[in-house]
């Protein structure tokens, strides 16, 4: 099966990269709310939620929303270099640097919450 050409290109996975992060993190509100909801029943529901939330796979979905923050901020950053610079060959590193950036921060999380 032969892929479209537009599909091959690097702004195509970047656009799809921006959307399935921002949806991701639209579902992630719900769970945020939840936990806020947590601390308003009082101190002990939310301790306990907390001590889950220290245990590694908690690290691992906390370093991961990171990682979804960094590439939808720097998907929005590369739009709007798009819309005021106009599209270049050269605006595929920028997609490159701005994935980059994503990985690398949600890594740097990482390595500093251990």
């Amino acid at each position: 099966m032969k892929v479209a050409a537009h599909r091959n290109h690097p702004h195509y996975w970047a656009f799809v990269l921006h959307r399935a992060s921002g949806l991701l993190l639209a579902l992630f509100l719900p769970a945020h709310f939840y936990v806020l909801g947590l601390a308003i029943e009082g101190a002990a529901t939310l301790d306990g939620f907390l001590s889950w939330a220290e245990t590694p796979v908690a690290k691992l979905f906390e370093t991961a929303l990171v990682i979804l923050l960094a590439a939808h901020l720097t998907g929005g950053v590369r739009l709007l270099i798009l819309e005021f610079v106009g599209s270049r060959e050269s605006s595929r590193i920028a997609v490159a640097v701005g994935t980059g950036i994503a990985v690398c921060t949600g890594l740097i999380f990482l390595l500093n919450g251990t």
